[in-house]
């Protein structure tokens, strides 16, 4: 493995727990925030949020030993290196932000 694909692992590595702590404040928001148990669509769209992150954080460990072993140039390695944990924040920030509003009833365009 490659030494930048050894970093940019380790920062993952860090940065899991939080998406698993921000799992555990959703547990959190269903046992005592009566606002956020009335809101079904938030409630969804946040549950899914928290594990689209989890999955594609995991994804892009995996996804790290492939890149140095794949055929391609020494400019496309560190694109493909950042696009991948990238799309772990970004899709699941589209889910958050969708419905940030607590009244929401439906996901505004971010979605």
């Amino acid at each position: 493995m490659s030494p930048q694909s050894r970093r940019l692992a380790g920062i993952l590595l860090v940065i899991l727990p939080t998406v698993i702590y921000g799992g555990v404040s959703i547990l959190s928001l269903l046992i005592g925030d009566r606002a956020y148990t009335e809101n079904e669509l938030r409630q969804d769209l946040w549950r899914a949020g928290h594990a689209h992150a989890g999955v594609l954080l995991v994804l892009s460990l995996v996804a790290l030993r492939y890149v140095d072993e794949a055929n391609l140039s020494d400019l496309m390695k560190p694109v493909v290196r950042s696009t991948i944990p990238a799309s772990a924040i970004l899709l699941p920030a589209a889910f958050f932000l969708s419905v940030i509003s607590p009244e929401a009833t439906e996901p505004n365009g971010l979605i």
